[in-house]
């Protein structure tokens, strides 16, 4: 198992749009995603799941992947986060 801490960095936070583009770049691979927040984790490839943390800018999230092609799917969404979803 991968696990990698981000930061959610864009002014808006996790919101509708990051969260989708999170479950689309996610789905892409085979590897099993989850995101833990505050203790609660969730399936990082379900838009419900996603937007149900409502992770505001400074959350710290913990990616968590497992499967065949996890090392590249860690180091894609932790790119992702780290350049704000494409919004900062």
């Amino acid at each position: 198992m991968i696990v990698k801490e981000v930061t959610v960095k864009n002014k808006a936070g996790l919101h509708t749009r990051p969260a989708a583009a999170v479950v689309k770049l996610a789905s892409r691979f085979k590897s099993d995603f989850y995101i833990e927040m505050q203790g609660v984790e969730i399936n990082a490839k379900s838009i419900i799941g996603v937007m149900s943390l409502a992770a505001p800018k400074g959350t710290k999230l913990r990616l968590k992947l497992e499967g065949e092609d996890a090392l590249e799917a860690a180091r894609q969404l932790e790119e992702f986060f780290d350049q704000g979803f494409g919004e900062v």
